[in-house]
């Protein structure tokens, strides 16, 4: 049976303060309950820095920040009071840390939903297994916890960056452009700087603009070092979330490692071409633009997968995982 919150005043509460890319993953949850209450109020606990992914978004009601960074626990505390005062009919928890599990737990909410690795999980209305399924993404995971509030159908996750965007963004659309967005938190997610070269210089008539934080502008100024093509420009660390966003949309392709930036390219079903060098899809963090492909070794390697998140350097020491992938699987892409 489908619990139905209160026909006045439906409310609910997201909770998701991991990284970039899980934010963006759990937007699925904000669009299916968005689709099933249009009426609701749909607000989101976040780490502060990534509330800016919200920027534009239709259904979102507030978003709360959690700045982690100083007076972690008052901060914690206040928001907790916060989240009380709201009083939400239910709150989805994304996140398996207990801090997430006190928020959900003393939130007062009607239901209380989320995963059983969560250690305050016992005291949640209902608590689901996060484990790795055939076929299976991490949005599949997530819909386990609203499914009963919806239906079996789940969400794609989705940013909406506005006009404002995609008007600054224009100026680099006027001739057929990729997307390289080269760096990645974990070396062993990351594809090599000399593989990134040898691709780039295999292309022909493209604008090539290569995507990041503000920390990635080195290794982009390395490539473009490197790189023979004068029709190159390193844009890390200079355009926001959804100024990447709104350029990834439209690009002949965007080429990724198994980071945030294939969520952010999928976010607005820009065409993807995902490098997954020490991680695999059965993972479920792959791509989920209707174009795209993951781009892997075809060799079968025994020591791939090596961890769920990467090294900071190959624990084989060859790196075979990405070294024997070749630029021509890159290019067959474009």
């Amino acid at each position: 049976m489908h619990y139905k919150p209160p026909t006045f005043g439906k409310k609910f509460l997201v909770i998701q303060t991991a990284s970039i890319g899980d934010v963006i993953l759990s937007t699925a949850i904000g669009e299916k309950l968005f689709k099933t209450y249009p009426n609701a109020k749909i607000d989101y606990l976040v780490k502060q820095g990534n509330e800016r992914l919200f920027d534009g978004n239709p259904w979102i009601n507030e978003i709360i920040a959690w700045d982690k960074s100083k007076e972690k626990y008052k901060s914690m505390l206040r928001i907790l009071f916060q989240i009380r005062d709201e009083k939400y009919d239910a709150v989805i928890n994304l996140q398996r840390f207990a801090s997430s599990g006190i928020f959900t737990v003393f939130s007062g909410a009607h239901k209380k939903y989320g995963f059983r690795k969560n250690p305050l999980s016992l005291f949640f209305s209902k608590s689901f297994k996060h484990e790795f399924k055939e076929n299976w993404h991490e949005t599949d995971r997530n819909h386990q916890l609203i499914k009963g509030l919806t239906d079996a159908e789940k969400a794609k996750p989705a940013l909406y960056p506005t006009m404002k965007e995609y008007a600054l963004m224009s100026q680099y659309k006027t001739q057929k452009y990729i997307t390289v967005t080269p760096a990645s938190l974990w070396q062993t997610k990351q594809y090599p700087l000399e593989k990134w070269v040898d691709f780039i210089n295999s292309t022909k008539d493209l604008n090539i603009y290569l995507l990041g934080s503000p920390a990635d502008k080195k290794l982009a100024d390395s490539i473009i070092k490197q790189t023979t093509s004068n029709r190159i420009l390193n844009l890390a660390g200079k355009l926001s979330f959804m100024e990447s966003a709104a350029l990834m949309r439209d690009a002949a392709m965007n080429y990724v490692n198994d980071s945030a930036a294939q969520h952010i390219a999928s976010s607005v079903n820009g065409k993807l071409s995902a490098v997954f060098c020490s991680t695999v899809k059965d993972f479920g963090f792959g791509p989920l633009s209707d174009d795209s492909l993951i781009i892997e070794t075809k060799e079968n390697l025994d020591c791939r997968p090596c961890g769920l998140h990467g090294h900071k350097t190959c624990p084989k020491g060859h790196f075979k995982c990405a070294n024997t992938i070749n630029t021509k699987q890159l290019l067959d892409r474009l």
